[in-house]
């Protein structure tokens, strides 16, 4: 018996145009009214995953910063975990020596390093209002963050993704979630986590759990999960992980797989 599935928003659930489709909501719902808690898990700040959870219209709980931050509709915080701030501010000087631009977060609006196209796309891809702060150290003094991004080309991202992990192992978690992101969040936090931290909260088990996920911050949600499954359209180690594929993000994969595995709810 499924108890509760939870899923990542960009390039899982969410078309490439950002928009989540009525079959969708419609599979989603449905599974909610018979019991099975729907749980949106993304590494978008709350600010901006609340509009498409207001979508879903059947999600009461939702993990956020990749784990760090886990919330619910009523707009109270059910865990959260900071950076450690003498660890936020070795990371910004990290992104200093590549040159990078980069980012942090405070209530509905984002903290950047420098003018780029970067800080444009983001601001339309999350609806959040961008406002460059050259001064990110000083700024993170007065503002406690989750989370730190930094944005570069996928081979720089790549080689960036190598040596972070290295230099903060045992201070910072390093992931990614798209070719061009570098998501620095608490050691400790992780989808995979705040799913753990919800099953115990609301009393559901993980095995009884499916996930889905298209990229190496679901890993390790898609991990702990008694079933993890990966779109189509996911990393090959996501999909070398899962136990297995539905179809992509475009082609509306989790309400596919969902209506196949339980055809009696519909």
């Amino acid at each position: 018996m499924t108890e509760a599935v939870v899923f990542d928003l960009d390039d899982t659930l969410l078309h490439n145009d950002r928009t989540i489709s009525d079959t969708t909501v419609r599979v989603l719902r449905t599974l909610a009214l018979k019991g099975i808690r729907i749980i949106p898990a993304s590494g978008r700040s709350p600010e901006s995953m609340e509009p498409y959870v207001h979508r879903l219209g059947c999600c009461d709980t939702f993990i956020a910063c990749n784990g760090a931050e886990v919330w619910n509709t009523g707009g109270k915080c059910l865990m959260k975990v900071a950076l450690p701030l003498k660890t936020a501010e070795d990371i910004i000087r990290f992104g200093d020596e590549y040159g990078v631009y980069m980012q942090t977060y405070d209530y509905g609006s984002f903290h950047y390093n420098k003018e780029s196209y970067h800080a444009k796309e983001y601001a339309v891809s999350t609806g959040l209002r961008g406002v460059q702060t050259p001064d990110l150290i000083g700024f993170l003094q007065n503002h406690p963050t989750c989370k730190i991004l930094l944005m570069a080309d996928p081979d720089l991202v790549s080689r960036m993704r190598s040596d972070a992990s290295v230099r903060f192992a045992g201070r910072a978690s390093i992931t990614t979630s798209k070719p061009t992101f570098l998501e620095v969040n608490p050691l400790n936090t992780s989808k995979g986590l705040a799913l753990s931290f919800c099953a115990d909260h609301f009393g559901f088990h993980l095995e009884q759990t499916i996930a889905f996920g298209d990229s190496l911050n679901d890993l390790s949600m898609i991990q702990a999960a008694g079933t993890g499954v990966a779109v189509a359209n996911a990393w090959d180690e996501v999909k070398s992980c899962a136990d297995d594929v539905c179809p992509s993000n475009e082609n509306d994969g989790i309400a596919h797989y969902l209506l196949d595995h339980f055809p009696s709810y519909f």
